[in-house]
């Protein structure tokens, strides 16, 4: 289901007047990717993006044109590591964070020696 306008600037109005949720959805983006739910990651970056530096101005940050970055975050999109990776940096560094990876043992299920 497509979002509606009203929702995308809904968000965009709560991340530019609130910094927690600004590093929340960030964070949500990137916890979903890591987690294997690329394509909620995907999307929760894209609303991110859109809602703060915008794609041209990302694309200019990390040296990928805004068009192939549109794509990458797209519903059909496969990101390359390296810019997926690069963007993730450029984000923490725009929004003042460092986010960080931690183990934690899934209930249920033995970790593997």
């Amino acid at each position: 289901m497509a979002l509606t306008r009203a929702f995308k600037e809904t968000v965009r109005d709560r991340v530019l007047k609130d910094p927690a949720f600004r590093v929340a959805l960030l964070k949500e983006g990137v916890d979903a990717l890591l987690a294997g739910d690329v394509d909620s990651g995907k999307s929760i970056l894209r609303d991110y993006i859109n809602a703060t530096i915008g794609f041209e101005g990302l694309g200019s940050a990390v040296g990928v044109p805004a068009k192939s970055l549109l794509r990458m975050f797209g519903p059909r999109g496969n990101p390359q590591a390296r810019n997926l990776f690069a963007v993730i940096e450029h984000l923490q560094a725009r929004t003042g964070i460092s986010l960080q990876v931690g183990a934690r043992k899934i209930s249920g299920r033995k970790l593997a020696a």
